[in-house]
C-alpha cells in the first residue's frame, strides 16, 4: 500500500533495515508494557514500569546488539529519561491496575480464500460477556483527521482475522498514542471487515501481478526522508538490485504469503 518497490526490497530481496531511535524507543516501551502486567495488579505502578526499562533494554539489546549503535556515547540516561515519559503518558491514559489482559503480544493466523494473513496484537482485553477490544500502542503522536482511517486500516485487519479465527467481531478498537496522549478508538461492523476482506484481496492480486511483470515501481511520498532503501531507488536516482532469480517465488511464496502487520511499525 505505501510503496511497492519497499515490499520487493523487504519481502523479495530481504534487505535488512537498521533499527532507529524511534523504532527502538517503541520495541522497549511495548517490552515494558507486557512485562508490567506479569506483577500482580496492585504492583503495577508506574515506578514498576520504570524500574522495567533497564531490564528490558538489556534484554532486547542481547538480542540486537546493533541497537546499541543507537547510544553514540553508551550513556542510556537520556534513553531511559524518553522511555519514562512515554509510560508516564500510558498511566494517564489507562489504569493498568484494573486490566487483566486476555493476552498480550497475541499472534494470529487464519486463512481468506487461500491467503494467509497474520500478525501480532499488542493487548486482546475480554469482557466476562465475552467482548472483545483489541488494542495497540504507538510511541508516536496521533494522525490528523486526514491520516485517520490509514491508520485504523491496521487494526480493522487485526478485527478480520479475529473475526475469521473466533466468529466474533470485537467490539472495540483502540489506538493508543503515547506520543501526545491520545486514543483512538473505533468500533467496527461486518460491513467494515468485509471492505478490508476485500481491500486485502485486491492487493494481493497487485503483488502477484507485480511478481508476474516485475514492474516494482516506487511510490514516492514524505515516508522516503526514513526509507532505508532511498540510495536505491530509482524516484531518488539510485539503482535497484537485479531481481534475485527466484523474485517471483518470493513474492508469492505460500509458505510467505500474508499481510503481515508488526508491532515496530509506529513511529
Amino acid at each position: 500500500m505505501t510503496c511497492p518497490l519497499l515490499y520487493r526490497f523487504r519481502v523479495i530481496d530481504r534487505l535488512p533495515s537498521k533499527p532507529t531511535t524511534a523504532t527502538a524507543r517503541g520495541t522497549l516501551v511495548h517490552a515494558v508494557l507486557e512485562r508490567l502486567f506479569d506483577l500482580p495488579s496492585h504492583e503495577r505502578t508506574l515506578d514498576a514500569a520504570v524500574d522495567l526499562v533497564p531490564q528490558e533494554w538489556s534484554r532486547l539489546t542481547d538480542q540486537e546488539p546493533e541497537m546499541l549503535e543507537l547510544l553514540a556515547d553508551g550513556d542510556t540516561t537520556e534513553w531511559f529519561s524518553g522511555a519514562g515519559a512515554l509510560l508516564t503518558t500510558w498511566f494517564g491514559l489507562e489504569d493498568p491496575t484494573r486490566l487483566e489482559p486476555a493476552e498480550r503480544e497475541l499472534y494470529v493466523e487464519t486463512e481468506v480464500d487461500g491467503l494467509v494473513l497474520r500478525g501480532y496484537v499488542d493487548r486482546l482485553d475480554v469482557a466476562p460477556n465475552g467482548a472483545m477490544r483489541v488494542v495497540d500502542y504507538k510511541t508516536g503522536r496521533s494522525p490528523s483527521e486526514h491520516f485517520e482511517a490509514k491508520a485504523l486500516f491496521q487494526m480493522k485487519f487485526y478485527a478480520l482475522v479475529l473475526w475469521r479465527l473466533r466468529g466474533e467481531i470485537p467490539k472495540r478498537l483502540q489506538l493508543v498514542y503515547l506520543g501526545n496522549g491520545e486514543i483512538l478508538a473505533y468500533e467496527p461492523d461486518e460491513h467494515d471487515l468485509l471492505a478490508v476482506e476485500r481491500k486485502i484481496k485486491a492487493l494481493w492480486t497487485a503483488i502477484e501481478r507485480a511478481a508476474k511483470t516485475g514492474d516494482w515501481r516506487p511510490r514516492p511520498s514524505r515516508l522516503c526522508d526514513w526509507c532505508d532503501h532511498r540510495a536505491i531507488c530509482p524516484a531518488w536516482g539510485g539503482t535497484p538490485p537485479p531481481l534475485p532469480d527466484d523474485a517471483a517465488t518470493r513474492a508469492i511464496d505460500p509458505a510467505r504469503s500474508g499481510v503481515v502487520e508488526t508491532a515496530g511499525a509506529d513511529a
